[in-house]
């Protein structure tokens, strides 16, 4: 077996084991749990960003970085909408009771 599908088989394991991980993850933890995946994707964009800037020619690096930006950028927007939707679900189910908030 070559590098390449070792890393096909790394790819798809990992992918199967983190669909069933996150399956199991109960409601109450979803808002942090997003919250963690959202730094990690904004490291990912800033790698792909270095990336980009230092391809220069090399036409592969300038794709699989602009991919890499590009899927990271929409997990960090769809992370923040779905954080946002949470927490304005939370907010409407309490009755404000005086205060200065």
């Amino acid at each position: 077996m070559d590098g390449f599908q070792e890393q096909l088989w790394v790819l798809l394991l990992g992918g199967l084991l983190g669909l069933e991980l996150i399956g199991k993850v109960p409601p109450t933890l979803h808002t942090p749990l997003m919250s963690g995946a959202n730094a990690i994707s904004g490291i990912t964009m800033l790698a792909a960003l270095t990336l980009i800037t230092r391809a220069g020619d090399n036409t592969l690096l300038l794709i699989l970085g602009s991919l890499a930006l590009g899927f990271a950028l929409f997990n960090v927007v769809g992370g923040f909408l779905v954080t946002d939707r949470m927490l304005t679900m939370f907010r409407s189910g309490r009755k404000r009771s005086g205060g200065g908030r």
